[in-house]
């Protein structure tokens, strides 16, 4: 496994890291007994970093993870949590608020089971107010690390421009930045922006490398936010890999992974295989029929994917509380 310094912190990351959603019913259903052996297992293979959040199945993924490090060295793993983002309830789904922040943050550590956490993020910063965030979340998460509940602060959001001016805008020392399915095959927008974190100091997380599953033979799950002409085209990239007994998570991976200033790449894996698949892939690389199929893909699908589901969610939430400000 290879290891890199995130940011300006301390913390020697593995290059793949281990995504929480996975430890919940967002990509299918959920087998606790399964995800503990495999939380276990990808610790052993070298992964050192695991990312969570009370979002991913409203605590599930948090307390499961805390079950599998139950009596594990402390100092054998990073783990990373956030706030922000809670319930599938839109009345209840963001609380940027210090008072719900603080208490986000002890229910984290309760679920994890440990003292705390080594980088508390704000979570998809799109859906709340900036002034909020810098002026209360920031401050709260500050209090936090200084109490010793956490080491460092970061955001993660889908809009590399707004967590660009968060971090030249805050008072609160950001430490890292997490982008997700913008360091894809269809999507490398992420480039644009890392040489501007890097000399600030700021780590940079990515999620993804399969666009939340567009990028993968079997498809992306059915809630995934992507028009139908992008999945179509995502589905014809798939066909072709599948005629020529090739699997297109394997091509995306080995994309994302080898992008420049990357400091650790989120993996959602469901399995075992998944997880040797994609070390693999960061190991040995690609096959040479692999790497010809990776060409024709990037010369055939180039510039084709339309880039317009970043703010689906968003809008589909205002409306929701839209409707939910109606009188009754």
């Amino acid at each position: 496994m290879r290891y890199n310094r995130l940011g300006n912190t301390v913390m020697n990351v593995s290059h793949i890291s281990l995504g929480g959603a996975s430890f919940s019913n967002i990509y299918g259903s959920f087998d606790e007994q399964r995800s503990l052996d495999f939380i276990t297992e990808a610790l052993n293979r070298g992964i050192n970093y695991i990312e969570t959040g009370p979002w991913y199945g409203q605590g599930s993924s948090e307390r499961t993870i805390g079950k599998a490090l139950k009596g594990k060295p402390r100092e054998s793993y990073y783990i990373a949590s956030k706030v922000g983002r809670y319930e599938k309830d839109p009345a209840k789904m963001f609380d940027f608020s210090v008072e719900k922040t603080l208490a986000a943050v002890d229910n984290t550590l309760l679920l994890l089971g440990v003292e705390y956490v080594d980088l508390i993020q704000v979570h998809d910063v799109t859906f709340g107010d900036v002034d909020v965030i810098l002026n209360d979340t920031l401050p709260a998460l500050e209090q936090v690390v200084k109490d010793g509940k956490a080491r460092y602060i970061g955001i993660a959001d889908y809009d590399l421009d707004l967590m660009k001016a968060i971090v030249n805008e805050s008072e609160i020392p950001i430490s890292t930045v997490l982008s997700y399915a913008k360091s894809t095959l269809i999507d490398n927008r992420v480039q644009d922006y890392t040489r501007y974190f890097k000399r600030r100091g700021v780590g940079v997380i990515n999620a993804a490398a399969t666009g939340m599953g567009l990028l993968c033979n079997g498809g992306p799950q059915s809630w995934h936010p992507a028009g139908d002409d992008t999945k179509a085209i995502c589905r014809d990239a798939a066909q072709m890999c599948m005629e020529k007994d090739v699997e297109l998570a394997r091509l995306a991976s080995w994309f994302s992974l080898n992008q420049p200033d990357i400091d650790t790449h989120i993996c959602g894996f469901r399995t075992v295989d998944q997880l040797d698949d994609t070390i693999n892939v960061l190991e040995q690389g690609l096959s040479q029929q692999e790497t010809m199929i990776l060409q024709e893909l990037q010369k055939r699908f180039h510039g084709r994917i339309p880039l317009h589901w970043d703010k689906v969610e968003l809008q589909t939430y205002k409306a929701q509380m839209a409707e939910l400000a109606k009188p009754k």
